[in-house]
Order: C-alpha cells, then sequence, then structure tokens
C-alpha cells in the first residue's frame, strides 16, 4: 500500500523537522496517502505511525481531528458548507439543506455518479462572508445563496460534461477565491 515513492515523499518532509521530532510531519505524511489514494485508511494510518514511529492511535487523532482527510472514499467534488452558529444565523444549514436537496443525497454522502460528496464543517474563518464553503479542501465560496449554489453544482457538472436541468437566469457570480497560495 505505502511505495517507495511514498516513504521518499514522507523523508523529504520528516528531513524538514529535527531528528527527535519526526512526528511533526504527521499532517504532512497523511495529505502525501490522501494525494495518491484519494482517502485515508485505518492500514495506511499505521503504515505513516511505523514509519515515524509513533502510536497508530495518535495518528488516528490527527486524521479524525481535521476535516480534510477523507476516511473513505469521496466524490470528484467534496464540498464542505460551515455549519457553525455564526453561519447558521446567515443561512449556512439552509445552505447545507438545499444542497442536500439539489444533489438528492445527505450529508454526509456521495451522489452516485460519484461527482459530489457534501458534508459539514467547523468554521471556515469568513463569518462575514457566510454562508460559506469549501470546494475540495482548496477553494472557498462565500455569500452562498440558494441561485449561487445552483451556480456551482451546475458549473461542475458542465466542467464534467453531465448535462444540467434548464435554469432561469440567475443573478450575479457566487464569490469564490482560491485558498491556494498563487
Amino acid at each position: 500500500m505505502i511505495n517507495d515513492n511514498t516513504k521518499a515523499r514522507f523523508a523529504r518532509e520528516v528531513a524538514k523537522y529535527p531528528a527527535d521530532q519526526k512526528q511533526s510531519a504527521v499532517m504532512a505524511c497523511l495529505a502525501i496517502v490522501q494525494q495518491e489514494q484519494g482517502h485515508v485508511t485505518p492500514e495506511s494510518e499505521q503504515h505513516i505511525a511505523d514509519y515515524l514511529g509513533m502510536p497508530a492511535i495518535a495518528v488516528h487523532e490527527v486524521t479524525t481531528f481535521y476535516n480534510m482527510y477523507n476516511q473513505h472514499k469521496v466524490g470528484k467534488y467534496k464540498l464542505n458548507v460551515c455549519t457553525n452558529l455564526p453561519c447558521q444565523l446567515r443561512d449556512g444549514l439552509k445552505a447545507l439543506q438545499h444542497l442536500e436537496m439539489r444533489l438528492g443525497i445527505e450529508m454526509g454522502e456521495t451522489t452516485p455518479d460519484g461527482l459530489f460528496t457534501l458534508q459539514q464543517c467547523e468554521c471556515l474563518g469568513a463569518c462575514a462572508d457566510s454562508p460559506v464553503m469549501l470546494v475540495n479542501d482548496r477553494t472557498m465560496c462565500s455569500f452562498m445563496s440558494p441561485d449561487k449554489l445552483d451556480q456551482l453544482i451546475d458549473g461542475l457538472r458542465k466542467a464534467e460534461g453531465v448535462a444540467t436541468a434548464a435554469r432561469p437566469p440567475e443573478g450575479g457570480q457566487a464569490a469564490v477565491r482560491s485558498t491556494e497560495a498563487s
């Protein structure tokens, strides 16, 4: 499961820390596994634990604490909707419910075509822009009204060559900004 290439990538991350603190690379190692395999399994957690010389439960605690690590296979587009109180007060929960209805799945599920996984998440630090969501742990979308949510879903489906139902013209574009450094 963890091949030599993966171990070489682990080694590059471990080298960034003092020899007695190699466990500090746990998040980077989890990210590498997820990038290569799509999600983090208990077996891969054990491999990381063995590599870093730490208990498997400690690796699992990191995996389960952070929203960015997938513990099971997810769709091509992972949609995390903030449902913390400030966002709930500004329709964050309604945004999640709209996506559930639009996609025909419940929070935590993946669409049958494998395109979308819908999740709720903790604070994204953009309360003034709520409702907010994060697409694939990288792109934050702000002020997500039902119309803007529909535009997002239609746009992602169009990018995949999947037909969408005809919709009346929408007013305005969803505010989208990448969380990656340019």
